[in-house]
């Protein structure tokens, strides 16, 4: 099997498993169904990954890299900070809300299983982004000289929650569609944050 192969071959397993985990929970997922969907035997896919664990972090890994190349990296490239914020609550919540990206779903919904030493990787990034977005906030606060005494990491923690508790209740075909969540999100969060 040529690298090409067996990289796609992991894509592929990852792509399955997010929606799996996804449709039917974590802990409700075993190897074998995995296995099973990919038309696998137990051992071509321990051949690829050790563990349903080392498939979460992997799913949950590359969660975060599609939010720092969605999200964090077109947000750091705007200049203003208000700018920057706006854009960054619009990206962020294209992702929750994204149907394609079933990795963010399973990242925000599945955490607790990760063993320590995967979890701690997997939150060093989560952290990363928390404090990018503390930073920001706080730019904006200097700007606007607000006095409202809030910290930018409460004010943090409370955006990122509230766009990621999102992915909780959505749907698609439902009554508040994207550009709405995006105009109501940010319309709360500035009139909360930056009196």
């Amino acid at each position: 099997m040529t690298r090409e192969a067996a990289t796609d071959s992991r894509q592929e397993i990852l792509r399955t498993a997010a929606r799996l985990f996804q449709q039917q929970g974590y802990d409700a997922t075993s190897m074998n169904d995995v296995a099973a969907t990919l038309k696998l035997s137990k051992g071509g896919l321990y051949h690829h990954f050790q563990s349903k664990d080392e498939i979460l972090f992997y799913i949950m890994n590359h969660a975060m890299d599609i939010t720092e190349e969605r999200v964090i990296n077109p947000a750091r490239s705007v200049m203003d900070p208000e700018e920057r914020l706006r854009t960054l609550i619009r990206l962020h919540i294209d992702v929750v809300i994204s149907a394609r990206d079933r990795e963010i779903t399973v990242m925000l919904h599945e955490n607790h299983p990760l063993p320590p030493s995967l979890r701690k990787r997997i939150n060093a990034r989560k952290k990363d982004y928390i404090h990018f977005v503390e930073g920001v906030i706080a730019d904006i606060q200097r700007i606007r000289q607000s006095k409202g005494g809030i910290s930018p990491r409460a004010a943090a923690f409370a955006l990122l929650g509230m766009i990621n508790w999102i992915y909780q209740w959505y749907k698609a075909d439902g009554s508040l569609q994207g550009e709405d969540l995006v105009r109501q999100y940010t319309a709360i969060f500035f009139a909360g944050a930056f009196q």
